[in-house]
């Protein structure tokens, strides 16, 4: 388990009304930025603090791993600097009972601090300007939170699995595709479809691929047409109903897919994150499959299959 300080400034009420937390990939002159890095080293699990105003008003809880995402539109002029692309971290928020102001304590918080990449400055306390989601100790935790065992304590917080943000992402889009008045009836059905995995999409992936990459499994009733480019980042409609960008994929395959716990090459290699378990890959009876790898991929997946390697598989 680790420990969070996210510095939100001014986007605190729309991630704590929607339940997660976003970044751009990098800095407005494209520079790498640690603070957005971190949020692919987030995992399930993990505890957030969340400062804006001074203040640390509410504790969250990781509920799955960052996935690339467009910006909130709740974000409407906040942040119009930045692009667009960004990851999304799910985090399910609780209010503190009495908010806490990190700089009345900064003495003894201050040398608690990371030398490196710390949130607020170890001797003012101010935020620091670039910080956005920055790893602290479970010290620093333990002496704003009064919390001393996060994992025991999120029960009796009332923490509950809510409507995800990256849920919200897709509602706002399938809304928008709605409304579009570029686009014709049948096009709009068919790339809400396209979403769950249906319809003219699912009919295209079908002509590419016949059977689960790893477990051979060919009963169509028993696979899932899965967007190797997840469905909410695709930049057109051709993207969302292209076929190349799919592959029909068992359940827990599919799972693991979705979530960068593996990815694949374009020869067929299958590349498992470290995040993943291999004591669990062989519980789900896919470590002799991962280690074998499968058929190459057709050219035209290989575009959508470097963006997953990139930007989905988990480090």
């Amino acid at each position: 388990m680790r420990y969070w300080w996210v510095n939100h400034k001014k986007t605190a009420r729309q991630e704590l009304g929607g339940g997660y937390l976003w970044s751009p990939l990098h800095e407005a002159n494209g520079a790498r930025s640690q603070f957005y890095e971190n949020m692919k080293a987030a995992e399930p699990g993990d505890a957030v603090l969340s400062f804006s105003s001074g203040l640390i008003r509410h504790v969250g809880l990781v509920l799955d791993f960052a996935s690339p995402a467009p910006k909130p539109d709740s974000f409407g002029a906040v942040g119009e600097y930045w692009d667009n692309n960004g990851w999304l971290l799910p985090v399910e928020w609780k209010p503190l009972a009495e908010a806490v102001r990190p700089k009345d304590r900064i003495e003894e918080l201050g040398p608690m601090l990371p030398r490196k990449y710390s949130p607020i400055h170890p001797v003012t306390g101010n935020g620091n300007q670039k910080a956005y989601l920055a790893e602290i100790g479970q010290p620093v935790f333990e002496l704003l939170t009064g919390l001393s065992d996060f994992a025991d304590t999120s029960a009796p917080m009332i923490f509950r699995t809510s409507v995800s943000g990256l849920t919200r992402v897709d509602d706002a889009i399938e809304a928008q595709i709605t409304a579009d008045p570029g686009l014709d009836s049948t096009t709009k059905q068919q790339l809400i479809l396209a979403r769950h995995g249906q319809g003219l999409f699912r009919s295209r992936v079908s002509e590419i691929e016949k059977a689960c990459r790893l477990t051979n499994v060919e009963t169509p009733r028993l696979l899932i047409a899965s967007h190797i480019k997840p469905w909410r980042v695709c930049s057109s409609a051709a993207e969302r109903l292209d076929g190349a960008n799919g592959l029909l994929l068992a359940p827990h395959v599919d799972r693991l897919f979705d979530r960068g716990l593996i990815g694949f090459s374009d020869h067929g290699e299958v590349i498992v994150s470290p995040r993943l378990d291999r004591l669990d890959l062989k519980r789900l009876g896919l470590l002799e499959a991962c280690a074998k790898g499968c058929a190459p991929f057709h050219p035209r997946q290989a575009v959508y299959l470097a963006f997953h390697r990139d930007k989905i598989l988990l480090p």
